[in-house]
């Protein structure tokens, strides 16, 4: 795809772009976590040469998005 991240660079390009506001709500953290482990593991199959260093940018950003997914549903309980 053309406009598609096809390497590291680009992908990290496409994060940095991207990236909410500090302040920005919690639910549109958890939406750019789970798009960028989405484009690092699409990466990963075209930019050969840094496979394993975009495997772990994936395994960062799912970390990322179930933390906030946590935080999420903690603070539904504590209202």
């Amino acid at each position: 795809m053309k406009n598609e991240p096809q390497t590291l660079r680009d992908a990290h390009a496409v994060a940095t772009a991207r990236r909410p506001r500090p302040e920005a709500d919690m639910s549109e953290w958890l939406t750019f976590h789970r798009a960028n482990a989405r484009m690092y593991r699409a990466v990963s199959e075209v930019d050969r040469g840094h496979h394993h260093e975009l495997k772990y940018w994936v395994g960062f950003e799912e970390r990322k998005a179930e933390e906030m997914a946590a935080r999420i549903g903690a603070a539904r309980v504590g209202s």
